[in-house]
C-alpha cells in the first residue's frame, strides 16, 4: 500500500521549465551558460519564442543573425518550440479581468477576436516560413481572455503553458500545464512548469539556479511527459479551484500593499 502510493506521488511528481523571452535580442551570454547546464542535466525546456519580436527593452540586446538556425537545432535536441505571443507589445490593460486574473498590461487581452485572430495567424507564418513546427502557446505577462482562446483554436493551437492547479487539465478543448510561481520552487506533489526570465540574470541568479539543477536532478521532465498528465478528476478539480482562489487572493493583497 505504502509502495503504490509512493510510486503514484513519483510518477506525478514533476517541473518542466518554461524560458520565457527567447528571441533574436536577449542576453546571449547567460543563454549560453543556461544552455551548457541543461545539456549536463539532461534537461529538455520549453522555449517561449516571440515570433516578430518588438519589444524596446529586448531590442537593446546582443542579435544572433542565426538566431533561426539555432532555433531549429533546440528542436532536433528534444527541445519544446512554443509560440510566446507575437511581437511582445503591451498595448493593453488588463485591469485583471483577464482570464487568471494577474492584472497588469497585456498583449492579447481586450483586443477583438480578429485582432487576436491576425496576431496568432501572422506569428505562426513566422514559424512555417522557419520549418518550425509549434504546437503551444503562451501569451506575454499570462495575460489572456476568451477571445484569445478562440483564436488560439481557429489557428489549431490546443496547448497553453499556464494555470493553475497541481496536474495539467483540459477545459474548452484545450490543455494547460499549470504555471504556479515566479521563483524555483518544486511542490511535493504535481505536475507544473517554472518560468525563466534569464535576460535579467546576473551571474548570483546563474548560480542559484544551478545549485537548484543540482538539488532537483532527478524531477524535471519533458513537454511530451507533462502534456500526457492531463487529469480532470473531480479531485483535482477541486485542488485547481482552491490554488486559483489562494494565488488569486495573494495578488490582490500585493496589490493592495503597495498602492
Amino acid at each position: 500500500m505504502i509502495s503504490n502510493f509512493s510510486k503514484y506521488i513519483s510518477k506525478n511528481t514533476g517541473i518542466l521549465i518554461r524560458m520565457d523571452d527567447i528571441t533574436e535580442n536577449m542576453n546571449w551570454a547567460m543563454f549560453d551558460k543556461v544552455e551548457v547546464l541543461f545539456d549536463r542535466f539532461n534537461i529538455k525546456p520549453v522555449l517561449g519564442i516571440i515570433p516578430s519580436n518588438k519589444d524596446t527593452e529586448l531590442l537593446t540586446y546582443p542579435k544572433k543573425e542565426d538566431f533561426w538556425s539555432l532555433a531549429k537545432r533546440w528542436k532536433e535536441k528534444g527541445w519544446e518550440i512554443s509560440m510566446h505571443g507575437y511581437d511582445h507589445v503591451y498595448k493593453e490593460s488588463s485591469d485583471k479581468k483577464d482570464y487568471f486574473g494577474h492584472g497588469g498590461k497585456s498583449e492579447f487581452c481586450g483586443l477583438s477576436f480578429e485582432e487576436q485572430s491576425l496576431k496568432i495567424k501572422r506569428g505562426l507564418d513566422i514559424f512555417k516560413e522557419k520549418n518550425l513546427d509549434v504546437k503551444s502557446f503562451f501569451a506575454p505577462n499570462h495575460t489572456y481572455d476568451e477571445n484569445t482562446f478562440l483564436a488560439l483554436k481557429k489557428h489549431n493551437l490546443y496547448e497553453v503553458i499556464d494555470g493553475y492547479g497541481l496536474m495539467p487539465y483540459k477545459k474548452n478543448n484545450i490543455k494547460f500545464i499549470p504555471q504556479l510561481f515566479y521563483k524555483n520552487f518544486i511542490l511535493p506533489f504535481g505536475i507544473q512548469s517554472t518560468q525563466l526570465h534569464i535576460n535579467y540574470w546576473e551571474d548570483k541568479d546563474f548560480k542559484n539556479f544551478e545549485m537548484f539543477v543540482e538539488r532537483n536532478k532527478s524531477k524535471f521532465i519533458t513537454y511530451e511527459d507533462a502534456i500526457s498528465k492531463v487529469n480532470n478528476s473531480p479531485f483535482y478539480s477541486i485542488i485547481k479551484q482552491l490554488s486559483e482562489v489562494l494565488l488569486r487572493t495573494k495578488r490582490i493583497l500585493i496589490g493592495n500593499k503597495n498602492k
